[in-house]
């Protein structure tokens, strides 16, 4: 039973805090008190940097990765190895690579996996603009650094057989991520080793 506030303001408040993953209504009270507490400009920042966030953030024309201009600044800096694409799920993954700072090429963010139990089939990610950036980028090699779960190994397999015609190398990460594991859960030793200590899909799938 939601508790009862003094005020409907508050009220509306925690029920948008709660909205947010892992954020109950308890932490949503104490979120919304602490703003209460703190000078109107704190809360004005807050909102002023949210609001920001939602209307200017665009997605790289390349990549797909979370960019402030139409090419993110992974893809255009010039000190990037544009020759390898490492292709991950989502975002949280290319921050977390990132983090190792053992990565030094470019980007693929897929937008997802392939999942048929949740409706999500090769169409719906960002696989034929990866097959676009092969096709016109002189690509030498592709790192599959999905999570080892069942449907991060299916839709590297089907990345696989649509990449491997190509002739190029592909790579999958080594298997320091424990089966069932999301890369942005990862420790960063753990996930960096994993980037360096790649393996080639073909090794991969004769296991």
């Amino acid at each position: 039973m939601h508790n009862k506030f003094p005020s409907q303001l508050v009220e509306q408040a925690v029920e948008q805090f709660s909205n947010l993953p892992g954020i109950g209504r308890k932490t949503a009270l104490r979120l919304t008190l602490h703003l209460l507490s703190k000078d109107p400009s704190y809360t004005h920042k807050i909102t002023d940097a949210l609001n920001r966030l939602r209307d200017e953030i665009v997605y790289c024309k390349c990549c797909h990765n979370v960019s402030d201009t139409e090419i993110c600044s992974i893809c255009s800096d010039p000190h990037r190895d544009k020759q390898t694409i490492c292709v991950v799920q989502n975002v949280n993954d290319v921050i977390a690579i990132e983090n190792t700072a053992q990565y030094k090429g470019v980007y693929h963010v897929l937008g997802g996996v392939i999942s048929p139990i949740d409706g999500i089939g090769p169409s719906q990610l960002n696989i034929d603009e990866l097959v676009n950036r092969i096709e016109s980028e002189r690509i030498k090699e592709v790192i599959l650094a999905l999570g080892s779960t069942m449907e991060g190994d299916t839709t590297n397999f089907f990345l696989y057989r649509k990449l491997s015609v190509f002739g190029i190398k592909i790579s999958v990460i080594a298997r320091g991520i424990a089966v069932g594991d999301e890369l942005e859960y990862a420790d960063e030793v753990t996930l960096g080793r994993s980037i360096l200590n790649r393996t080639s899909f073909d090794d991969a799938i004769k296991r």
